[in-house]
């Protein structure tokens, strides 16, 4: 399989916290998709974890995609594009540094601010793309 992210001269790139949060694009060549549904701060019994704090979110959130991927034979380093939602965009922004000990790969990304997710407590979810190689020979 072979992976190229892409970051064209002609388009700004998002810093924040000095970090580029994505890449503009991601082009795979071979391989096996694993789509992730879109993953809330809950853990394995259902429930809200880090009700109020975003960073404590986004971390259970990372944890429930690296389990997801796992469970599909793939890692975090294999993720080509995300799907962010959240309840408070400029709160999303203060934790760029937890969000990029998930998503160091530099996927392919979209954030969007809603008013609401499935429960009152919930302040970020993501979904997310992965392509895996599953072939011999490298």
């Amino acid at each position: 399989m072979k992976r190229q992210n892409i970051q064209p001269e002609t388009l700004a790139a998002r810093v924040v916290g000095g970090h580029v949060l994505y890449s503009h694009a991601v082009t795979v060549t071979g391989g096996r998709t694993i789509y992730v549904a879109g993953q809330l701060a809950r853990d394995k019994n259902g429930n809200v974890v880090g009700a109020g704090d975003m960073r404590a979110q986004i971390r259970q959130v990372g944890e429930n995609i690296k389990a997801a991927l796992t469970a599909a034979g793939a890692t975090l380093a294999d993720i080509v594009k995300t799907n962010t939602y959240v309840t408070d965009i400029e709160e999303f922004f203060k934790h760029v540094d937890v969000r990029m000990e998930y998503f160091r790969a530099l996927p392919t990304s979209t954030t969007v601010e809603v008013r609401r997710l499935a429960h009152p407590d919930l302040l970020v979810e993501i979904e997310a793309v992965a392509v895996v190689y599953e072939g011999t020979g490298g």
